[in-house]
Formats: structure tokens, sequence, C-alpha cells
């Protein structure tokens, strides 16, 4: 575990579904985006967010990607985090990367109101899907040649073409 003296909690949604990258000892590195609030409201009082990137690891011997499996874009989350500044050398210059480790997730929406936004979205995208199957061009195989413009052609040909 870490040390309890170097890690930050917040509340957040998460931006986009999560993005698993496959480590090659079967590890997996999750990223997403969280949108966090901050404390105070600006002089119209409308509450402003920040777009915080996280990673988290999952061990080889966890099936999938542990609990991140289930978390998707829009749900409201409690991320316990460490951060941690990754330092390297890249085209001669010395980079300096803030990261946001999680250690640990909670989640703060029942299943059934995850389930249904999920549903929601899934239901959003085939819509848009069809729509755009509907203003699709139809493609140029399918449009029959014109019988004038195939006898002139024929007329061309040195030999008969039927």
């Amino acid at each position: 575990m870490s040390n309890p003296n170097s890690t930050a909690s917040v509340i957040g949604r998460l931006a986009n579904d999560p993005k698993v990258f496959e480590n090659k000892d079967g590890s997996k590195k999750v990223m997403f985006t969280a949108f966090v609030d901050r404390g105070y409201t600006d002089t119209k009082g409308n509450r402003i967010s920040d777009a915080l990137p996280f990673e988290a690891f999952v061990r080889a011997q966890t099936t999938g990607a542990g609990p991140f499996v289930h978390v998707h874009k829009g749900d409201l989350v409690a991320l316990v985090y460490e951060p941690r500044m990754n330092r390297y050398t890249k085209n001669g210059v010395e980079v300096f990367e803030l990261k946001l480790e999680i250690q640990n997730i909670s989640f703060l929406e029942s299943r059934a109101t995850t389930q249904a936004r999920l549903a929601e979205r899934v239901t959003k995208a085939e819509a848009r899907n069809q729509s755009l199957q509907v203003q699709a061009p139809v493609p140029l195989a399918a449009v029959a040649p014109v019988a004038a413009h195939a006898s002139a052609v024929d007329e061309q040909m040195p030999f008969p073409t039927r």
C-alpha cells in the first residue's frame, strides 16, 4: 500500500470510458479522465470543474480489468490516489510529468443507475448509426450502367462483347 501521508481523494464523474492497456507481464494499465468540481463557485454561481487524468495498475493475477470493468463515462466515483512525478529525458530535454495513480476506487451510484446510463448511450449510438446509414451515398457498383453509354462502348470495341 502507499504512504497514507501522500494520498488524496476526490469525487468526480468519468469524462470517458476507461482505456485498458495490457503490459508484457500480463498486468494492465487503466487510464481515464474524471471531472472533479472545485470547492467554490464563481461570481455567477457556476461551479468550475477540472478534468484530471488518472491511471491505475491491475495485477496480472486479476481477471479482466478488475473493478474498472464496471465503470463507464458519466459514472460518479470516489478516487483515492497518490501523486507521482515521472522524470525522464526526451530529445535531450528533461521532462517532469505528474501522474495521479489510483490506489482505490469506490462506486457512488447504484448499479441500476449506471446500467441505465449505459443503456441510454447504446440506444443513442444505435440511432445515430442508423441515421448515418440512411444518409450514406449509394455505392457506385450498385448503379446500373446507362443503356446508351453501353452501346457506345460496344461500338468502340474491336471485337464483339456478346
